[in-house]
């Protein structure tokens, strides 16, 4: 890739040669519509199998899904969401189907746009930041053809466009390897924590999670002093599992009433709102940082276990104990009781423990890594695509 950069100097891009053209130029929406009831194709993709900022489909389902007309797509084509379009969604179609019709599906003119170019130019800010502008409504903001296709955009020639898609895809197939290995390292991951905890060992202990922690051992009280200021960990700063995010800061007088459990040094927090999501942290350092009554906080007996019993709320067991209790459907959860009475595995042979959780953390710490490198690949793509565009 680095032969590829300095051939095509980016920051001093010569576009005193490139053309300006509509957007009916550079593209045309295909609006062949198909009933799902009754089509022989096989696939079916809404927006909600399209992950914001990329270009690939990464999931699908099928037309049984779905009722009403929607809208024929062949390889090559790309869906972009035309409904909220700040949530930026835009990728490469790879299949015969369907998707959804609060989609365009939009093919490149092959003689004004390098169709291989076309996906990173939609993704690039100039031409999103454009589809914020023009769509129109309140809760669900829209895109109209009619408005879309007198846009006028600045494109570069054709053979400048062939060396910019190379780049580019130079760039994205860095991204795909990347994830990749982190998808080997989560599958090594899910399948250690079920060898371990999703079946019965022979000389293992099982025992009830409150036999060996206390489970909310303590909530701020209506006494607590006004000024008192600490983070607060709702489910929503749970970013991921086992990330939490940016949290806020604030004082108990300016609180929501569900800012109550403590946390510890080394609690677990789960979230028992659609435990399935796996909203799970293990805290190392818990000063001054109080979770949400929608939480459930775990502080082990002997502390130098709580690492082990954190990655069993990762097996197909808890889940499945989870959704044999859940309750409510909006937000199905569990309760503090249901977390109490769950059994955990204990090895017999103490050593063990110290062993697989050593185990179980080199894996955490390797996906984390290649997280964080996926997360600069992207940065470094994306700085590409609004340099060009």
């Amino acid at each position: 890739m680095e032969i590829t950069t300095q051939k095509i100097d980016l920051n001093n891009l010569d576009k005193s040669t490139w053309e300006t053209f509509k957007f009916e130029d550079i593209a045309q929406k295909i609006s062949k519509t198909m009933n799902p009831n009754t089509t022989n194709l096989e696939v079916y993709v809404g927006l909600e199998h399209i992950d914001a900022e990329d270009i690939h489909i990464r999931r699908k389902g099928v037309p049984s899904d779905v009722k009403g007309g929607k809208l024929r797509c062949h390889p090559g084509d790309v869906i972009f969401g035309k409904r909220r379009a700040y949530q930026r969604k835009a990728a490469i179609v790879d299949f015969n189907g369907i998707c959804s019709a609060h989609a365009f599906v939009l093919r490149a003119n092959a003689e004004i746009i390098d169709p291989k170019l076309f996906p990173f130019f939609l993704h690039s800010d100039q031409f999103m930041h454009r589809m914020v502008d023009i769509s129109v409504g309140g809760l669900s903001p829209t895109i109209n053809w009619g408005d879309l296709k007198p846009q006028e955009f600045l494109l570069p020639p054709k053979d400048e466009q062939a060396k910019l898609a190379e780049l580019l895809w130079a760039m994205d197939e860095v991204v795909e390897r990347e994830n990749v290995v982190l998808d080997k390292l989560d599958s090594s991951y899910s399948a250690l924590v079920d060898n371990l905890f999703s079946k019965k060992i022979d000389d293992w202990d099982y025992l009830r999670l409150d036999k060996i922690a206390v489970i909310n051992k303590s909530s701020l009280k209506s006494s607590t002093d006004p000024n008192y200021e600490f983070e607060y960990l709702d489910i929503a700063g749970i970013v991921e599992p086992k990330v939490i995010g940016k949290l806020k800061k604030m004082k108990f007088c300016e609180a929501p009433s569900r800012a109550k459990r403590i946390v510890n040094n080394n609690s677990i927090v789960l979230a028992m709102v659609r435990p399935y999501q796996k909203a799970f942290v293990y805290v190392k350092e818990g000063k001054d940082l109080i979770s949400s009554t929608g939480t459930a906080v775990v502080n082990l007996i002997e502390p130098a276990n709580s690492n082990f019993i954190f990655h069993q709320f990762f097996s197909k067991k808890f889940t499945r104990y989870c959704e044999d209790r859940m309750t409510g459907t909006s937000y199905p959860a569990i309760t503090p009781s249901d977390v109490e009475e769950y059994k955990v595995a204990i090895p017999k042979n103490k050593d063990l423990i110290k062993e697989e959780s050593n185990k179980l953390n080199a894996l955490d710490v390797s996906v984390r890594l290649i997280k964080s490198k996926i997360k600069s690949s992207k940065a470094l793509q994306k700085s590409l695509i609004n340099q060009v565009f």
